[in-house]
């Protein structure tokens, strides 16, 4: 492995596919003050320091590696001033592990152009009005220097710029965070994309300088590893320039005795039929030694286009999402245990997968839990299905590493979507 250095991490660079143009997939170790994560990995989200019905004790029985927090949900509630006075958030939160948090940037597009709005991965049958919300109906507006947000708790007017997401982050004290960037749709127009991502790349540049400063100020905290975001949507050239910029800015920044970036999100508005195409497109510009995150991405044919195309960790609220709704991943695809059909079935969520929950409860169990709106449901629908995730991606590393990586996949897929 080659061990490289960057600031606040290290990154080593494992087995690696046989490149191609857009395939970099990959195996490797990141090394945080918290802990190693080694990689591919799958990252569980606990937007508000928690992953919905589980505790840090029955994450870690997942396999999870690390956790990815929502700084704007943080900044609201409970404050990052007191996660930072707690000793953030690994510690505040009892998971004693490597932590991410997110920028904020998710939510001026959520809250803003996407407010009740469904955000699809496709644009088959999308109409631009079908995604933009009308100005009035707005809890998140965009201008050059930040985002006025409305609170979704009180309806109170807070005001994020890449300065104060970054305070807020450094508060959190994340091993890894993302820098401010804004997230856009599927249908905003071209113009609108190339905008949004130059706006990007200088609030980056905002945040390198905030970053600089407040990591000199905050000497008493752990170090904390800042990474650019590219943008650019399903434009091939936006993409490359967004992550060309980053690079050049980053150069830029560390010439002039700042620091720089130690990794790179993959974000934005990504075609689901073309998520590996994109990602490749950001992967053949970025150098191999830093690693990537694919921010919001989780079903498993994603998952297996993402590492091909070079992306290192991945994060998303699917599995506890759909877990608290009664969905459950199988090896032979996906299940809703409220069907009536599991109501006499004593075998187990998945008997040849196993794991705690396939062992221990029963189909028909969890579907009484369900019907009888019992919290112990969600706890072991979402313990089950991180654990499908985790461990998904856990054999993806070990066939990228014994060369395997075809065979696994079109034996994995070609089952689960039969």
């Amino acid at each position: 492995m080659t061990d490289v250095q960057h600031d606040d991490i290290s990154f080593e660079v494992g087995t690696q596919l046989d490149e191609a143009p857009g395939r970099h997939g990959r195996t490797g170790v990141i090394h945080t003050p918290h802990g190693d994560i080694h990689t591919p990995a799958f990252i569980p989200v606990g937007t508000k320091a928690t992953v919905k019905t589980l505790t840090p004790e029955q994450i870690r029985t997942t396999g999870a590696q690390a956790i990815l927090s929502n700084a704007y949900h943080l900044y609201l509630q409970p404050g990052h001033d007191i996660v930072d006075e707690a000793g953030g958030l690994s510690e505040f939160s009892n998971w004693n592990g490597p932590t991410y948090t997110d920028s904020g940037g998710f939510q001026v597009m959520s809250l803003g152009v996407g407010f009740k709005k469904v955000l699809a991965m496709d644009t088959q049958n999308l109409k631009r009005e079908d995604i933009r919300a009308k100005d009035k109906e707005r809890m998140a507006k965009v201008d050059e220097d930040g985002v006025n947000f409305k609170s979704f708790i009180d309806g109170s007017m807070h005001r994020f710029t890449p300065e104060v997401s970054m305070q807020i982050q450094h508060g959190l004290g994340a091993d890894i965070m993302f820098a401010f960037d804004e997230l856009t749709t599927l249908v905003d127009t071209r113009q609108y994309q190339e905008e949004s991502v130059e706006r990007t790349k200088r609030w980056a540049a905002r945040c390198i300088d905030e970053h600089t400063r407040l990591t000199n100020e905050r000497s008493h905290r752990p170090k904390q590893s800042l990474w650019g975001v590219v943008q650019g949507a399903q434009y091939e050239d936006l993409r490359r320039h967004a992550t060309q910029g980053l690079l050049e800015l980053d150069r830029q920044k560390r010439d002039e005795g700042k620091r720089g970036f130690g990794g790179f999100g993959i974000g934005g508005a990504i075609e689901k039929e073309n998520l590996g195409t994109i990602v490749g497109w950001v992967t053949d510009e970025l150098p191999a030694e830093k690693p990537r995150h694919l921010l919001g991405i989780s079903e498993p044919d994603d998952l297996f286009a993402a590492v091909e195309a070079g992306a290192d960790t991945f994060d998303c609220v699917a599995p506890t999402r759909l877990g608290r709704r009664g969905g459950v991943y199988t090896l032979d695809g996906r299940l809703n245990l409220m069907n009536a059909r599991f109501k006499r079935d004593f075998a187990g969520v998945d008997e040849e997968f196993g794991g705690y929950v396939s062992e221990n409860y029963s189909r028909a169990y969890i579907h009484h839990l369900l019907k009888a709106k019992e919290f112990l449901a969600g706890t072991l629908c979402t313990m089950h299905n991180l654990e499908f995730m985790i461990r998904l991606v856990d054999n993806i590393r070990d066939a990228v590493r014994e060369g395997r990586f075809e065979e696994y996949r079109d034996e994995f897929l070609g089952r689960y979507y039969s």
